[in-house]
């Protein structure tokens, strides 16, 4: 099957692009294409059908920066770029774990960190990390530019709150300071490279006696949205971390998830997959924590 038939702008700058963006009239979906990894292949099977295509590739919004305990990634930066940048592996180490989960080789070279973040998919892995981290996503419209936290501004499966004038222009995540630090990610796909079933995301710091002094912890593939745990951080926080302590926070992911049935597997399995995973993330964040 091929794409339904529509207008194609290529912008040169921000500005145009949400110029663009705004003039959509009444039945109309004009969207941004960037990696295309996911836009061109659901317009190929007229799943989706937007009037214009908006092409941002020219405009810029790449690079990842350091400064005042962030890192700034700009949209367009291509995941691949992302995975093998000395700043996210070496500040945000949760998410270049993820990254490497994401699609294949061929398709991270493509892809963007933006595009992801704006797809919204909820079992995807670059949405997962910004709610696990507090990412806030800034996004420029017609009328300035304004920033979302991470938390609110996935808001449905493929839906999230960015404006239909708004181009997302950056992901900022904030760092952890400290020696004492390790993540731990895990998903479970029908195949290699496929979407995630069930993702699994965890970042924690260990204080000077070994006892946890900060952790985030959140799941894909299991709610409209992906879901932050703030009822398993607080049973953790201050503990050992001893496996006994671990198992019995589990305990809260079956009141803070909505998993689904769907032809990839049942919302009880999901259920019991998610706390499996979440209690491996953790694991293995502990133990690299660890001297």
């Amino acid at each position: 099957m091929k794409a339904a038939e529509f207008d194609y702008v290529r912008a040169d700058s921000v500005a145009a692009t949400c110029a663009a963006l705004a003039a959509a009239g009444p039945g109309e979906e004009h969207k941004i294409v960037a990696g295309g990894q996911t836009l061109v292949p659901l317009m190929a099977m007229r799943l989706a059908r937007p009037t214009l295509l908006v092409d941002i590739d020219g405009i810029g919004l790449d690079g990842i920066s350091r400064s005042d305990g962030t890192v700034a990634i700009g949209a367009m930066t291509r995941q691949r770029a992302a995975e093998l940048s000395p700043a996210v592996r070496e500040s945000l180490p949760l998410l270049a774990k993820a990254l490497g989960f994401v699609g294949h080789l061929q398709t991270r070279n493509r892809g963007t960190v933006g595009g992801s973040l704006v797809h919204g998919d909820p079992a995807a892995e670059i949405p997962l990390v910004a709610v696990a981290l507090d990412a806030e996503l800034e996004a420029e419209g017609t009328g300035g530019r304004r920033a979302y936290p991470a938390a609110a501004f996935f808001e449905a499966p493929m839906i999230t709150a960015i404006a239909a004038d708004e181009c997302l222009v950056e992901a900022r995540f904030p760092t952890w300071g400290g020696e004492r630090i390790g993540t731990g990610f895990h998903e479970v796909a029908s195949r290699s490279g496929d979407f995630a079933i069930v993702a699994a995301a965890a970042q924690l710091a260990l204080d000077g006696d070994g006892r946890c002094a900060r952790i985030a912890a959140a799941l894909g593939g299991v709610a409209p949205v992906p879901v932050r745990l703030p009822a398993l951080e607080d049973a953790l926080g201050g503990g050992r971390l001893e496996d006994g302590e671990i198992d019995a926070a589990l305990a809260c992911v079956d009141g803070a998830i909505e998993p689904d049935d769907d032809l990839h597997a049942t919302a009880a399995y999901r259920g019991r997959v998610a706390r499996v995973l979440l209690g491996r993330a953790i694991r293995e964040a502990r133990d690299e924590a660890q001297p």
